[in-house]
């Protein structure tokens, strides 16, 4: 098959074309399709960050065309990564439906946190998730932005070791200070720019209204209740399951599994 019968193959019937790259010279055939670029730069949905994945990219992409009403539900979409003017590297195609509402481009659209710091916070419970404190299983939470709300719903457990500290998350040895702390109770508090706040703070948001899933503990609910009072994001590494999940405006939006990274 040549890549002209290969392309006609691929938008056959298409609604939309979501091209991930910053370059949209596309081979013949794609340019018979309307086009919505998704990039870090001028793209119509502009990426917060690099993912490395294309599944992210693509869930990021698509829930932002959706809502901004570049795509609609019911369209038919391919999505077409590394289009460097040349034949693109890898593709996926499906119906867009209330499904592609993932909360991955709310989680950084609607938070006042810098996008990168609620990666690297997201980054490093999945790194937890998977080593683990000395191949043991253990449990975190991290509150990250609107620190100052987030810091007079709680209160201290424990002396703050971060409190004369000028250091972020991000940073391979604060990441591994981290680690270490986050085996003691309590939760972490991070700055909107990534900036280690606190450590060990017991979150006094009450569970009244809260509804997470059957199953998940005083922490998940914690979590969930500070990010429905401030405007802060929650990420949750459980012990029992070791899944990682995302909270905000008091609801789960997000579960990552850390063995799938």
């Amino acid at each position: 098959m040549t890549l002209e019968e290969g392309v006609a193959e691929i938008v056959a019937d298409a609604d939309k074309l979501l091209v991930f790259a910053s370059e949209t010279n596309l081979p013949a055939g794609f340019d018979e399709v309307e086009t919505v670029v998704v990039s870090s730069e001028d793209g119509d949905v502009s990426l917060p960050l690099d993912f490395d994945r294309f599944e992210d990219r693509v869930r990021y992409g698509v829930e932002g065309a959706l809502e901004n009403g570049l795509v609609e539900e019911g369209d038919e979409i391919v999505c077409v990564d590394g289009v460097f003017g040349s034949e693109p590297d890898t593709f996926s195609r499906f119906k867009v439906t209330e499904s592609v509402r993932s909360g991955l481009y709310s989680l950084f659209t609607e938070s006042k946190a810098e996008p990168s710091v609620i990666r690297d916070v997201v980054e490093l419970s999945i790194e937890l998730g998977k080593k683990g404190q000395k191949g043991k299983p253990i449990g975190a939470l991290f509150v990250v932005g609107d620190a100052g709300n987030v810091m007079e719903k709680s209160r201290e457990l424990s002396y703050n070791p971060f409190e004369k500290s000028h250091v972020h998350v991000g940073d391979p040895i604060v990441n591994v200070m981290l680690k270490e702390f986050s085996r003691l109770d309590g939760a972490f508090v991070i700055s909107d720019s990534g900036k280690i706040v606190s450590a060990y703070r017991y979150l006094e948001a009450d569970g009244e209204g809260i509804d997470i899933p059957r199953g998940l503990g005083t922490r998940h609910m914690a979590a969930a209740s500070v990010t429905r009072d401030t405007n802060a994001v929650s990420v949750v590494l459980s012990e029992s399951d070791r899944m990682v999940r995302v909270f905000r405006s008091g609801e789960l939006i997000l579960e990552l599994d850390p063995e799938e990274y």
